[in-house]
């Protein structure tokens, strides 16, 4: 399995954050290893599993791109609001 950071600036409140966690929870080949305001890190059995780990969280209704040295997230985002 590979280790995948996932930056989600607009994941701020545990509201965004369960919403985050119940779209990839259901996909096979994805296990959650943390879960945090801004940023998800996960273990995907695969490149294919990672795209579709994004395409869920951004289905979701988020903002997502792969872990960066860009840390800036606030939740004037409107993260609740989606």
């Amino acid at each position: 399995m590979k280790q995948v950071v996932i930056s989600v600036p607009n994941m701020q409140s545990t509201h965004c954050q369960t919403r985050v966690n119940n779209a990839i929870k259901v996909i096979d080949g994805v296990q959650i290893q943390n879960l945090e305001a801004g940023k998800l890190t996960v273990s995907v059995t695969s490149d294919n599993t990672e795209n579709e780990v994004m395409q869920a969280i951004e289905k979701a209704g988020y903002t997502v791109s792969l872990e960066d040295d860009n840390n800036s997230s606030e939740c004037s985002t409107g993260c609740c609001s989606k």
